[in-house]
């Protein structure tokens, strides 16, 4: 007798439970500002990732430099666990660093007048440089080396570093 009150009981509170979640469910979607939005098909939309970088704009006011889009597999470290990091030193203010993960990355972003780059341990680099009308300049960084680039390559012009590709 006992068993069968203790199932009675729980598939009550069950059932209250279930209750609850429609009730809420439905009342939140009364006023239609949580509502989902549905496609031709009447499933819900998909999530789009446009690969931006976050929190860009705080980067950008802190620190002068321009993160724009990547995958996810260069993001931006504090520079004081360097020896495992690709860095990137402007002639003009503090080396920027980057952790490098997976077996390639990609990162597209702008910082101006870079004269030398190192590559992470663990991955080669490929750069992409410009300046205002010649050709972008490309250089290829062996894993845990420093190269020249920019205006190191050639003299008397600045140089912007506007992408970065790693591969293991």
């Amino acid at each position: 007798m006992k068993l069968a009150r203790r199932i009675t009981a729980t598939g009550a509170a069950v059932a209250a439970c279930a209750a609850a979640v429609v009730v809420t469910t439905t009342s939140s979607y009364a006023n239609g500002s949580d509502a989902p939005v549905t496609v031709a098909d009447g499933q819900p939309g998909f999530a789009v990732e446009d690969f931006s970088y976050p929190n860009a704009e705080k980067i950008k006011a802190e620190q002068g430099i321009i993160l724009k889009r990547g995958d996810g597999h260069i993001t931006l470290a504090d520079c004081s666990f360097s020896d495992q990091l690709l860095m990137v030193q402007p002639r003009k203010g503090k080396p920027v660093c980057f952790r490098t993960t997976g077996t390639s990355g990609y990162l597209s972003l702008e910082i101006p007048s870079v004269p030398t780059i190192r590559a992470s341990a663990d991955h080669s680099a490929g750069v992409t440089l410009t300046r205002p009308e010649s050709k972008p300049q490309q250089v290829e960084i062996p894993k845990g080396e420093w190269a020249p680039v920019g205006e190191t390559l050639d003299p008397g012009h600045e140089y912007t570093l506007v992408e970065i590709r790693t591969s293991k």
